[in-house]
């Protein structure tokens, strides 16, 4: 009998309507179309306006959930990657249950792994079916960086946009699936991406000033981020690769995190891989942290990208610092 493991039956995904263009940008920081399209590959990006995480991924999930012809009825664990949640709990996931009428009892937890939030969640919901504990699962991608930016630093407020993307995945025990994951962390680099804040003090701490709302603010290192993240992604599909065997041309096509466009493309280069061979829609919507990934799914699935019997790999970096990688038999 062949392996059990957990296969995309379904994929959904969801962009507020509002589009902040480069033009629009430059309206607000002394900054240039020209000069964010050659430094990012970002033309425009989208903005929530008055819609909670939890709406824009029950949005993105009731999609795949309609693509993989499955019930909310029969999502058996739900889990959400997301630094963005509505409140610091209840989680993401439990809005998403009581949204979308998924059946009380079952599991629902969110995962803070930043821009490697999908793939930290899709690791943990793969390995819950390989355990026999799962049968359907809801993965859901979302975070709102629009709502942690410093919309007046010129550095950080042009790279993210918001957005969610959603998987069901379902019990098989064939061919197709999710072939291999991993997940990796670093928390000694940690200052180089993350977003500070404060939830308050307890009457038993000596903090005489509490951060005011510009420390809540995402923060980032941008050149030495970009060499990491271009040395941990190109490492990560390696370790795919060998993980089954595999070659970069056995590729079909390589959807990475959507962070900038000379990321994606040093990172393919490395591999040799042709342009072809990877995925990107970042010009249409920035950095959608953990939802990049799951809506670029979406895209090159609706786009006909993407066959039964291809090899599709995915890889992501973020904050913490994290980085994942998956290969998946289509």
């Amino acid at each position: 009998m062949s392996e059990l493991r957990g296969r995309i039956s379904g994929c959904g995904s969801y962009v507020p309507e509002f589009i902040l263009s480069n033009a629009g940008i430059e309206k607000m920081v002394e900054t240039t179309d020209a000069w964010i399209t050659a430094r990012t590959g970002i033309k425009q990006r989208r903005i929530t306006l008055n819609e909670k995480t939890s709406v824009v991924a029950a949005k993105a999930a009731k999609e795949a959930l309609a693509a993989a012809s499955v019930s909310p009825r029969d999502i058996d664990l739900v889990i959400t990657g997301t630094v963005t949640p509505d409140m610091v709990f209840p989680s993401t996931s439990c809005f998403v249950q009581q949204e979308l009428g998924i059946r009380p009892g079952i599991p629902a937890f969110d995962i803070s792994a930043a821009c490697s939030g999908f793939l930290y969640a899709l690791d943990c919901a793969d390995k819950y079916i390989r355990a026999g504990g799962v049968k359907k699962a809801l993965v859901i991608g979302v975070d709102i960086f629009s709502r942690i930016l410093d919309w007046t630093d010129r550095a950080t407020c042009v790279l993210f946009g918001d957005g969610a993307g959603a998987v069901v995945l379902t019990e098989t025990r064939g061919k197709s699936g999710i072939l291999s994951s991993h997940i990796h962390s670093d928390g000694r680099q940690w200052e180089m991406l993350y977003t500070p804040g404060s939830i308050g003090s307890n009457p038993f701490e000596e903090r005489k000033h509490l951060p005011g709302p510009r420390n809540a603010y995402l923060k980032m290192k941008g050149n030495e981020t970009f060499k990491v993240a271009v040395r941990t992604m190109g490492g990560a599909i390696k370790e795919e690769l060998q993980a089954n065997s595999l070659k970069p041309s056995d590729i079909a096509l390589l959807i990475p995190h959507q962070a900038n466009i000379r990321i994606i493309d040093a990172v393919g280069e490395r591999l040799g891989l042709s342009s072809g061979q990877v995925f990107s829609n970042i010009d249409r919507y920035g950095n959608t942290s953990a939802a990049s990934i799951p809506i670029a799914l979406d895209e090159a699935l609706k786009a006909g990208k993407i066959k039964k019997g291809d090899i599709v790999m995915f890889v992501s970096f973020g904050g913490g610092l994290t980085w994942a990688s998956a290969a998946v038999r289509w």
